[in-house]
């Protein structure tokens, strides 16, 4: 009876044993994936980052950077159309993306209330 006892608990002991080396090797391919995913999503958003602003020196770019105000969250820039010029024709909001990237939810939210005619223009005192 004690021999088998003993046997039982040296059995636990290498089954958890076993078990802690397949955890932690697993573990350890996880995290490598997840950081190797981190620093490809970071090249990503690095690389957008500098077509956005790379972007307006462009040969082909339709609009000229002089009318451009660069806001940078949930849109890029504000496009004041033909302003250089003396002439201002529209108000733009544009936002550059880069490859198979699409608007986030703010930014679908933002270009739907343009598009339905929801911009307005307000001022603001302060007073003294």
């Amino acid at each position: 009876m004690q021999d088998n006892l003993g046997l039982i608990i040296i059995s636990i002991i290498i089954w958890l044993i076993i078990w802690y080396l397949v955890a932690k090797v697993y573990f350890q391919i996880n995290i490598k994936w997840q950081r190797q995913n981190a620093v490809s999503r970071s090249r990503s958003v690095l690389l957008g980052n500098v077509n956005e602003k790379i972007a307006p020196l462009l040969p082909n770019f339709p609009y000229y950077y002089k009318d451009m105000v660069f806001v940078g969250k949930w849109i890029d820039y504000v496009v004041f159309n033909w302003l250089s010029s003396g002439n201002l024709k529209n108000i733009i909001f544009l936002e550059i993306k880069s490859w198979t990237s699409t608007l986030n939810r703010n930014e679908r939210m933002i270009k739907e209330c343009a598009d339905n005619k929801k911009v307005y223009y307000d001022i603001y005192h302060i007073k003294n």
